[in-house]
C-alpha cells in the first residue's frame, strides 16, 4: 500500500494524515455497497421506532435515537437518509419515506425564522428530491416539481432575512444566538441561497427593496472568511493559517468585531473540529456553484474588496485550501480528528497525531461526524484543484479517500442491527456533557449522530457516482 505523510507547503507544519497515493473510489466501491446494506435496516428501524411526539432525533444514546432540544436542524437529515438510500440503491420503499416524511414535517421549517440551519434541514429533504427529479431519477410531475421549488425559493430567502450588516460592504446571517453572533456554521448552510437563487428567486425587503441571495451568499462567505477563519497574520497570539473558530461577535451598535467564541469547542483559541469541516465542505462545494455560474450573476455585486466572478472563485477556494490544510495537520493518521484540536486532555495521549485515533481512549472523544464532514470537502477541492491542472489536487483527494476508508469499516461503521445509527463515535456537545458515557468508561464513545450518519450516507453516494462513473453529485443543478 503506497502512503505518504504530506508536507506542507506553509511554514514548517506537516500534514499528518498518510494519504493512501494508490486508493480509487472504485476501491471503496465494495465498503460503500456494504455500508448502504446496513443503511437500509437502519433506516427502516428508526422510521418504525421513531415518535415524533417526542420532536427531532437528534444523537443516540445506548444505539437508539433520542431527543435534545436546543434548535430543530436534524430532522431533514431523517428523511434526507431514506432519500439518498433510494438514489444509491434504487429502493423505492426508502423514496415513499423520504416523501411522505418531507411533506408531513418539514413545512415548518421552511418557514422558521429563527435558526441558520435551513440548508441542512430543507436542501437535504427539499433539495434531494429536486435534484433526482432533475436527473430523470424520479418521474417529472409538474407540480410536484413546484412543490420543491417553491419550497427551497422560500427557504433561502427566510434564510437569507436573518441579516446583519456591517461596514465596508460586509454582513452576515446571524446565528440562532442573535444579531451580534457569526457561526463558522452557516457556510454549509449557504446552499439554501444558492438553490433559491439558481431558480430565479429573490428576496423581497422594506419597501419593496430586491435583495439578491447571490449577493448575501457571497458577502457572508467572505464575512466569513475574514472573522471565522485565521490566515497565519499575527491577528492574535493563536493565529495559524486555517483554524477555525466557532463563533464571531460583533457590536450591532457599529458593525464593530469584538472577539471570538464558542459554543461547542472547547475554546474560542482553539478548533472545534466539526466547526472546520463545515467550513473545508461549505467552501468547497461553493466553488463548484459558483465555477458554474456565468461571468454576467456577479455584475454589480461588491464584498468588502471582492468584485467579479474570478475574484469571488479565487477567495473561496483560498479559503477551502487553507481550512483543508490546516485539517490535514492536525488530525491523526487515519484521518479521524478528535472533537477539539486543544482539548486539554490531548497531552495526556502522547503523539496521538503519528496514529490512527483511539475512540475508546479515557481522555478525550473523538468526533466521525467531522470526518464524514471534511471528507467530502477534501474530495471536491481535490476534484476541483486537479481540473484546473494543478498537482496539489491530488493531496486532497487522496486525504479524503483515506478518511472515507476509515469511516466506512469498523470501528466507525455500525454493524450492529439493533443500533439505529450507522456511523459511531460521533460526539455533540462535550462542554455542555450532552454525550452519552457508556458503563466503565470516561468520555463519550460508541454513538451516532443525525448529522455524522447524513453526510456518510451523501459521502458514500459521492465515491459511488465517482466509482461508477455517474453524474458527478452536486446540490445544484446548472
Amino acid at each position: 500500500m503506497a502512503a505518504i505523510r504530506w508536507s506542507a507547503i506553509q511554514g514548517k507544519a506537516r500534514y499528518m494524515i498518510k494519504s493512501d497515493l494508490a486508493l480509487t473510489p472504485k476501491d471503496l466501491a465494495p465498503a460503500v455497497d456494504r455500508l448502504f446494506e446496513l443503511s437500509a435496516s437502519k433506516i427502516l428501524h428508526l422510521e418504525r421506532t421513531w415518535d415524533p411526539g417526542q420532536g427531532t432525533p437528534v444523537f443516540t444514546v445506548q444505539g437508539k435515537y433520542t431527543t435534545r432540544g436546543w434548535t430543530e436542524w436534524t430532522q431533514g437529515f431523517m428523511f434526507g437518509f431514506a432519500i439518498l438510500q433510494f438514489d444509491a440503491t434504487g429502493d423505492e420503499q426508502s423514496l415513499d419515506m423520504g416523501r411522505k416524511g418531507t411533506v408531513k414535517h418539514m413545512a415548518t421549517h421552511v418557514s422558521h425564522v429563527g435558526v441558520h440551519d435551513h440548508g441542512f434541514n430543507n436542501v437535504s429533504t427539499y433539495g434531494n428530491l429536486l435534484r433526482l427529479m432533475r436527473e430523470g431519477r424520479i418521474p417529472e410531475d409538474a407540480w410536484e416539481k413546484r412543490f420543491y421549488e417553491l419550497a427551497l425559493k422560500v427557504s433561502g430567502a427566510v434564510q437569507a432575512a436573518r441579516w446583519t450588516s456591517l461596514p465596508g460592504g460586509l454582513g452576515y446571517i446571524y446565528s440562532f444566538n442573535g444579531p451580534h453572533s457569526l457561526f463558522i456554521d452557516t457556510v454549509r448552510s449557504l446552499r439554501s441561497l444558492a438553490l433559491a437563487h439558481q431558480l430565479g428567486h429573490r428576496l423581497m425587503g422594506e419597501r419593496d427593496r430586491q435583495i439578491s441571495l447571490l449577493e448575501r451568499l457571497l458577502v457572508h462567505a467572505e464575512t466569513t472568511a475574514r472573522y471565522n477563519v485565521y490566515w497565519g497574520t499575527g491577528r492574535d497570539s493563536y493565529d495559524v493559517r486555517g483554524r477555525t473558530v466557532h463563533e464571531s461577535i460583533f457590536n450591532t451598535n457599529d458593525g464593530s468585531y469584538r472577539c471570538p467564541s464558542t459554543q461547542q469547542g472547547y475554546t474560542p483559541f482553539s478548533t472545534w473540529t466539526r466547526g472546520l469541516a463545515w467550513a473545508m465542505c461549505g467552501y468547497a462545494e461553493q466553488v463548484e456553484f459558483l465555477d458554474a455560474l456565468p461571468e454576467e450573476a456577479f455584475a454589480g455585486i461588491k464584498a468588502g474588496d471582492l468584485e467579479g466572478k474570478a475574484a469571488f472563485v479565487d477567495r473561496f477556494c483560498e479559503t477551502a485550501e487553507a481550512v483543508c490544510d490546516f485539517y490535514l495537520a492536525h488530525t491523526p493518521a487515519d484521518g479521524i480528528p478528535y472533537w477539539d484540536t486543544g482539548a486539554p486532555g490531548l497531552g495526556q495521549l502522547g503523539d496521538y497525531l503519528e496514529h490512527a485515533a483511539d475512540p475508546y481512549n479515557d481522555v478525550e472523544p473523538v468526533d466521525s461526524s467531522a470526518a464524514t464532514i471534511a471528507a467530502q470537502g477534501l474530495l471536491r477541492l481535490g476534484r476541483y484543484l486537479s481540473q484546473r491542472g494543478e498537482e496539489k489536487g491530488q493531496r486532497y483527494t487522496q486525504a479524503g479517500l483515506t478518511v472515507a476508508r476509515s469511516l466506512f469499516a469498523e470501528p466507525y461503521l455500525s454493524t450492529d442491527p439493533d443500533h439505529q445509527g450507522l456511523i459511531l463515535h460521533s460526539v455533540y456537545h462535550r462542554p455542555n456533557g450532552w454525550d452519552y458515557v457508556p458503563q466503565g468508561r470516561k468520555v463519550p464513545c460508541g454513538e451516532s449522530s443525525m448529522w455524522g450518519d447524513y453526510h456518510a450516507r451523501e459521502l458514500a453516494l459521492y465515491v459511488k457516482r465517482l466509482a461508477e462513473d455517474k453524474p458527478y453529485l452536486t446540490f445544484f443543478q446548472i
